[in-house]
């Protein structure tokens, strides 16, 4: 027989798992009804349960599918949950066995029965299907562990796991996703500040190893502040790291939480992070600025009740397990009472003469046609943007050349550069553009 064997599919591996569950579930049928159970029966349940503890041991199977390291009872909950889904017959089992209700997924009280739990150790059962326990912490089950009768369910990301299928969460409530994809070599950044990014990636993908086998303090996040210019490349950097970790980035849209109403805001803000929590995903908090300021004096009803929606946002971000990214363009108004609670402190600089060279370099469309004129490092010398305005900038000297039918030209570049400065609704002298103001045409500058 093959299943059990190292060398087999790993969900084959798994099948003295359903085999087990479904001659408890004969046990606790023939219980019920006052018969005894044959003792072929019980001694293949010894048998099987000597093959169900390799399966679990550290580094086996089970650990390598589900990336955690649980207590044997822990297993015991999570196989007979995420059972229905990869093997059938034991959805139709539980229905019968909980009078017909329809629901493939056991309750906690058919569990405890169907372990044969003593009285003490039903009490151990309420304990690890708790909120804070692995198995609902970590997002392996979803239901509601209060109520004994409700079915509990495997999460969606767990079961596609166990099957090799890609998975990705909906957007949660108030988020929406960034669909930037981006790799280190995008990022054009001093080495000190790319060395920071790779030690905050350390806390999330070492997280089991430093809390869950050395023993270190549980700390929620982690949340990291990227403050610089804007077009500095915060929002690129956020995205490096969600591809990094092969998860998507979700962009907070605060407007669609905020409300005017008392206590809304709370609820909208729990929602969120009720949706987020332990999910393979980076929330990015834009403008942060604006949200974890110096908290103001109070001179009103309304300021305390402001005060109390931020140190609400502060708790659920605090305890949030999953990392969060907060940007801002203001470092100098957060309140540093907060910025303290951070793991980490990004700043984003503005770009030098040799990363405005390379960012051009970059930006211009690869495979486009250029004048020999159009060099980078005279493009950087001349005028000091930031990464978002070179990148703007050369899109759009590029659909001007493209417009004409021609390589891409300085007058390309200027002109795309004068739109790109005018844009913030100041009146620039044409000094502002360096040596590329001669071939900007001409009249447009007083236009």
């Amino acid at each position: 027989m093959n299943a059990g064997r190292q060398d087999a599919p790993p969900l084959m591996q798994l099948n003295p798992e359903w085999e087990r569950l479904q001659l408890l579930g004969h046990c606790l049928s023939y219980n019920r009804q006052g018969l005894a159970v044959a003792d072929s029966v019980l001694g293949r349940l010894r048998g099987l349960q000597s093959q169900v503890e390799a399966l679990r041991r550290p580094g086996s199977v089970w650990e390598r599918l589900v990336g955690e390291r649980l207590s044997p009872m822990e297993w015991d909950v999570l196989s007979a949950v995420v059972g229905p889904e990869l093997e059938p017959r034991l959805g139709w089992m539980y229905i019968e066995l909980q009078g017909g209700q329809g629901q493939p997924y056991p309750s906690r009280a058919l569990i405890q029965e169907l372990l044969a739990l003593e009285p003490h150790e039903s009490e151990l059962l309420r304990r690890i299907l708790s909120p804070e326990a692995p198995l609902l912490r970590g997002r392996l089950l979803v239901g509601d562990p209060g109520d004994p009768w409700r079915p509990l369910q495997p999460d969606p990301g767990l079961v596609s796991r166990l099957e090799g299928r890609p998975w990705q969460p909906p957007p949660p409530p108030g988020a929406e996703p960034v669909p930037i994809r981006a790799g280190w070599d995008d990022l054009v950044l001093p080495p000190d500040r790319l060395r920071m990014l790779r030690e905050f990636l350390l806390w999330i993908t070492h997280r089991q190893t430093v809390v869950e086998l050395w023993g270190g303090q549980r700390v929620g996040g982690p949340v990291a502040l990227f403050a610089g210019p804007s077009g500095t490349g915060k929002t690129l950097a956020a995205s490096v790291i969600a591809s990094t970790l092969g998860w998507p980035l979700y962009r907070v849209d605060l407007g669609r939480l905020v409300s005017k109403y008392v206590g809304e805001t709370e609820a909208n803000l729990n929602r969120l992070f009720e949706a987020a929590h332990a999910r393979p995903m980076v929330l990015q908090f834009d403008e942060a600025d604006a949200l974890f300021a110096r908290r103001g004096e109070v001179k009103e009803a309304r300021d305390r009740y402001a005060n109390m929606e931020v140190s609400h946002l502060l708790t659920r971000i605090e305890a949030h397990e999953g990392p969060c990214i907060l940007t801002t363009n203001l470092r100098r108004q957060m309140d540093a009472a907060f910025t303290r609670r951070l793991q980490m402190v990004v700043e984003f600089p503005r770009p030098d003469l040799a990363s405005r060279a390379a960012l051009w370099e970059r930006l211009l469309p690869l495979r486009a046609p250029r004048e020999p004129e159009v060099a980078p490092q005279r493009m950087a010398a001349a005028v000091a943007l930031t990464g978002g305005q070179i990148r703007n900038a050369a899109l759009h000297a590029a659909y001007l050349a493209a417009g004409e039918g021609t390589p891409i030209a300085l007058r390309h570049i200027a002109l795309g550069v004068w739109r790109e400065l005018a844009k913030d609704g100041h009146e620039y002298p044409l000094r502002e553009l360096g040596e590329l103001a001669e071939h900007l045409p001409g009249g447009l500058a007083d236009a």
